[in-house]
């Protein structure tokens, strides 16, 4: 796994929307590290008001019917050990050993921390995947979503991801954030129309400066 990029860091204690809000502005978002912890990195944001479904989203879109999201307040009332297993299984398979344990999702689901939705996604009500959140009344950031990738054969992640991003537009947020752009693996994210990216010192449109940092990495 890539050492994370962070151009400044900080530790808040003023959970209003108002400073959420800010501080996402200003290329701020919240980790699983601790209580209040936030990192400013290369955040990448869909602009709501200029998004609108490409055709490959609507196909995608299509291929899995009956998938609904549904979401739940965090801290869970009814955390079940298996929640924390799939995370951590998936975030062994996409990153290494140890990027992300259970007892640290179970944490971050079962007590105040900074995050405060969970978004779950069924068929047939059968739970299929997650996303830890957090949301305010102006942002949604999707921050760490996982499921079973064994069964991945209809693009399940793809799926998850723009259904929080129609979530988030008809419930009139102004930004989902979606992570950060480090990898070649985050270039999936450029096919997002109202894509915004902060470069350490404010939100750029300029899609073609991204794909050059990531190609003289």
């Amino acid at each position: 796994m890539n050492k994370y990029l962070k151009f400044d860091e900080l530790t808040i204690n003023d959970f209003s929307d108002k400073n959420i809000n800010s501080l996402y502005n200003e290329g701020f978002v919240f980790t699983r590290i601790k209580k209040g912890y936030m990192n400013q990195t290369r955040s990448v944001r869909l602009n709501l008001s200029q998004f609108e479904l490409s055709s490959e989203n609507r196909r995608v879109l299509h291929k899995i019917e009956n998938f609904i999201l549904e979401v739940k307040d965090l801290p869970l009332s009814n955390y079940h050990w298996s929640i924390g297993k799939l995370a951590k299984d998936f975030y062994k398979i996409k990153f290494g050993e140890g990027v992300f344990s259970a007892n640290k999702v179970k944490e971050i689901l079962t007590t105040e921390q900074n995050f405060n939705k969970l978004f779950v996604y069924k068929i047939e009500d059968k739970e299929i995947g997650y996303c830890i959140v957090q949301e305010t009344n102006e942002i949604i950031h999707y921050s760490y979503p996982f499921y079973n990738l064994k069964n991945d054969t209809s693009n399940i992640g793809m799926d998850m991801m723009l259904n929080a991003i129609i979530y988030a537009q008809k419930n009139n947020k102004k930004y989902i954030y979606l992570g950060s752009f480090q990898r070649q693996t985050d270039t999936y994210k450029l096919q997002f129309k109202g894509l915004e990216w902060f470069d350490g010192e404010k939100w750029s449109e300029d899609l073609e400066e991204l794909k050059k940092l990531l190609k003289d990495k």
